[in-house]
Order: C-alpha cells, then sequence, then structure tokens
C-alpha cells in the first residue's frame, strides 16, 4: 500500500487557495445569516404598518363620533409609531448588513493576497 505524498509546497498551495478561502465563504454565508434573521427585515418589512406592540384601541358601539375619531387617531399614531420603529430598525439591519458583506470581501481578498504581499516587502527589504 503505497501512501500518495504531496510536495509541502503543494499543500500549502491547496490549504492557502482552496480549503480557508472555501471555509471563509462559509463562515462569511453565515455572518450574512445572521445579521438578516438578528434585524427580521422581512418580518419588518411585512409588518411595516401594524400598530406598536399591538396597542390598539377598540371602536365605541353606539354611534359618537368623538370617540370614535379619538379610537382612530390613536390606533393611527400607534401605527406610525410602529412604522417609524420597524424602519429604523431596517436601516439598521440594511448598514450592518453591508458592513457584514464588505467585510467579508475585504477578509477573503486579504486572505488571498498576503503571500503576494508579504513578497513584495521581502522584494522591498532586499531592494533598499
Amino acid at each position: 500500500m503505497q501512501q500518495h505524498k504531496e510536495n509541502i509546497i503543494v499543500q500549502w498551495i491547496v490549504w492557502h487557495f482552496f480549503e480557508v478561502p472555501r471555509f471563509l465563504f462559509s463562515v462569511w454565508k453565515n455572518y450574512m445569516a445572521f445579521g438578516l434573521d438578528f434585524f427580521s427585515a422581512p418580518l419588518l418589512l411585512s409588518t411595516l404598518f401594524s400598530p406598536w406592540r399591538r396597542y390598539g384601541w377598540a371602536y365605541p358601539r353606539g354611534f359618537n363620533i368623538v370617540e370614535y375619531a379619538n379610537t382612530f387617531v390613536s390606533n393611527m399614531f400607534s401605527r406610525m409609531i410602529g412604522a417609524l420603529c420597524r424602519l429604523v430598525l431596517i436601516v439598521a439591519g440594511v448598514f450592518v448588513q453591508i458592513i457584514i458583506f464588505l467585510v467579508g470581501i475585504i477578509v477573503i481578498l486579504l486572505w488571498v493576497l498576503i503571500p503576494f504581499i508579504m513578497i513584495g516587502i521581502i522584494f522591498l527589504v532586499i531592494q533598499s
């Protein structure tokens, strides 16, 4: 039984340029999913104009225009507060998703470029 032995340089190239970037993409995808789940943007969008914390007032049974208007204004105010709070959370979630996306790109690019950066630094040190 013969074992296949690869050169350590080939093993390092496979690890550095294939295995670790695949792992970093997996981690990046998990962070993106976590950010989306943490801020619940799809749920917030689907309930954008729902009353804040389900605060709502029941309309009066009889015909009392003042009570009816008071209840209508209170319910609309609760919906506006709900929409405002949800919009703030949606904007924060989008901002966090953009940051996670950009940081992921930077990390993966830096990882792939590290050997070339190190070679460039070595050449600069040798030349000076």
